[in-house]
């Protein structure tokens, strides 16, 4: 039983310590030094005018290499369905869209629980196309759950949904 618990020890060990060289992509340090900061570059890198290209690379270096982007959504029948997509998923399939249409979001509210090295945020979003249109199109939740190794913050995962007439964003996450 012993030898069995060394070689598990040992084999968690490689595996923790080949995490940390995995994540080693080099990031601008004013980036990741907060939760706030590393949610601040996420709404920044993806916001811009039609036209605009987005700076992609910028926004690899806010999330672990394993990280998922998870839209959440309702079909017909009110059936809740979620989709996962890597970051490079998510750039290929959105990118395109973002940079046609023009995609502006902005954070209205930052709520967030921290226990040691793990922060969940949840953000609210207001979407529009333009930076100067009166409403936005969209509003939603974005659930954020980042991990800090000590020397930075990362983003593990995203989950979001969009606000709708049967799911109004409670008073409490839409700001002031």
């Amino acid at each position: 039983m012993l030898k069995y618990c060394v070689v598990l020890f040992i084999a968690v060990a490689a595996q923790l310590q080949l995490g940390a060289q995995v994540d080693s992509i080099a990031a601008d340090p004013k980036d990741i030094t907060s939760p706030r900061a590393i949610v601040g570059a996420l709404y920044d890198v993806v916001s811009g005018p039609a036209g605009q290209k987005r700076n992609w690379p910028r926004m690899r270096t806010l999330f672990s290499q394993e990280a998922k982007l998870i839209p959440v959504g309702m079909r017909a029948g009110g059936i809740s369905v979620k989709r996962a997509l890597s970051i490079e998923e998510y750039i290929g399939g959105n990118g395109p869209y973002l940079e046609k249409e023009g995609f502006f979001e902005k954070e209205i509210n930052f709520r967030m629980d921290q226990f040691g090295q793990i922060a969940q945020v949840f953000s609210t979003y207001e979407s529009r196309h333009r930076a100067d249109d009166k409403l936005p199109f969209m509003r939603g939740i974005n659930s954020i759950q980042l991990w800090n190794d000590g020397k930075r913050w990362w983003i593990i995962n995203i989950l979001w949904q969009n606000e709708s007439p049967t799911l109004p964003i409670p008073s409490e996450y839409a700001g002031g």
